[in-house]
């Protein structure tokens, strides 16, 4: 059998080989799924009624979404208003604190995320200086490592730059607290300096002219994203803070979400701070977890272009419809952004979100646009309604965070990647405390259903 023909770039082709392999496996890795409910396997790690099964115990945040009532001798689930608490603080108050003040609130709620307490203003610039002073990647970092092989995909170029940030590191594998809180800080600074130089040697692959801006350290997360962003450095107030707010309601969800749950368990092994974090980047990236507001950017162009009154409600609804029948935009019966995972009735992040979304559809002169999606969002949650049977469905923030950016002037490529810029604060203080608490190896238990057999020589198979 020849494996790989010796001709330029059969590396990656799909050879006869590979396609009789490929037959080969699906033969003997069919699951019936009746077995799943035959074992009692809670798939996706969730209960039957859609709860996520308890596998730990966190400080860092909380998600409430639904009220539990007892029935009898079983438990009943009725849908609630949404409160997501980031170490028991309402994430809401904290955009409302910051903003109120004219002051931005990403740091501040990072701080509260590590730290398990509100800084005061002293606390707060201390920590602001600390993260400036770690906002620059190693001396020709960006040539060696991003420039060397150009990104595909800027999640695994941040990626491979967070890796190789560990042969920088004199003390890469202690697991010390002072040592991973040092390393997450730096972590924490560099990683919207990785989303964007990665982005800027995307372009350039592109055959986009490069231009790199260094961070300026008075500046917040946000307005040096930016800043370096952007080939004039221009930002306006309102754009740097809803970002701001966007990072602030991305920066945690609780520790099962995906990519914050694949940090514990890679923590949970002892291993450095650098692998689990591009661990949980691998997770966020996944389309099923990072990826629903392209998504949503994808459905919105489509009912855009097929459409053709967006301010008749019975025109959306036919469309949203035919998507809902598999008949329209991918054929997948969904709306995106409609419905969440844990949230019933509203997911808060929106909620608080909705507000600089009007804002800066204003200052865009978008409005056109935003009320075709209120339309998409109101019709569609009453067809949701209706078919699902259910008193209610939450709006995601991902069906009006990828409007959001396009309106800020983000590509789409930089969609995940912000998010990871903003989950690095929770990653951080989640590896901190399954360091600190954990203790045991996360390892549960998958139940084989193949039948044993014997050995069977060569000559007789």
């Amino acid at each position: 059998m020849i494996w790989k023909e010796n001709r330029e770039n059969a590396y990656c082709e799909i050879t006869p080989a590979i396609l009789s392999l490929k037959e080969q496996w699906e033969k003997k890795n069919y699951i019936d799924p009746r077995l799943y409910k035959e074992y009692n396997v809670k798939r996706g790690l969730r209960d039957e009624d859609g709860r996520g099964v308890l596998t730990g115990l966190t400080r860092v945040a909380e998600i409430q979404s639904y009220n539990v009532t007892a029935d009898g001798a079983a438990e009943r689930i009725t849908p609630a208003d949404g409160v997501l608490y980031y170490r028991g603080i309402d994430c809401r108050e904290i955009v409302r604190g910051s903003a109120g003040r004219g002051r931005f609130a990403f740091e501040e709620a990072a701080y509260l995320l590590l730290f398990g307490e509100l800084p005061t203003a002293e606390q707060l610039q201390d920590f602001c200086v600390q993260l400036a002073s770690y906002r620059t990647l190693p001396t020709n970092f960006f040539r060696d490592v991003i420039m060397k092989a150009p990104p595909r995909d800027l999640m695994n170029t941040m990626q491979r730059g967070v890796l190789t940030l560990f042969c920088y590191d004199d003390k890469p594998n202690d697991i010390g607290p002072e040592n991973v809180l040092r390393q997450c800080l730096q972590l924490t600074a560099n990683m919207p300096v990785l989303a964007i130089y990665a982005y800027q040697a995307w372009r350039y692959s592109q055959g986009e002219s490069l231009f790199i801006h260094v961070p300026k350290p008075e500046l917040s997360t946000a307005e040096n994203f930016l800043r370096m962003l952007r080939e004039d450095r221009h930002y306006t107030e309102l754009e740097a803070r809803v970002l701001d707010v966007a990072l602030v309601l991305h920066a945690d969800h609780g520790g099962g979400n995906n990519s914050t749950f694949t940090n514990h368990v890679v923590t949970s092994s002892g291993t450095d701070t650098y692998s689990a974090i591009s661990a949980a980047m691998a997770s966020l990236k996944g389309p099923r977890h990072g990826g629903a507001n392209s998504k949503v950017m994808a459905m919105m162009d489509d009912i855009k272009t097929h459409v053709k009154d967006w301010d008749d409600e019975g025109c959306v609804a036919d469309y949203l419809t035919r998507m809902l029948n598999k008949d329209a935009f991918d054929r997948s019966g969904l709306i995106y952004g409609l419905g969440h995972a844990v949230y019933t009735r509203t997911d808060p992040r929106c909620e608080v979100f909705r507000d600089y979304v009007q804002r800066l559809a204003r200052e865009k002169g978008r409005d056109r646009e935003l009320a075709l999606y209120a339309n998409v969002e109101k019709v569609g949650k009453e067809l949701l309604m209706a078919r699902q049977h259910k008193q209610a469905i939450s709006t995601n923030i991902d069906f009006y965070s990828g409007f959001v950016y396009e309106m800020l002037g983000l590509p789409m490529e930089l969609y995940t990647p912000l998010f990871a810029v903003a989950r690095i604060a929770g990653w951080s203080a989640h590896r901190m405390e399954e360091l600190s608490v954990g203790g045991k190896l996360i390892r549960p238990r998958y139940e084989c259903v193949e039948e044993h057999r014997g050995y069977v020589p060569m000559e007789n198979r």
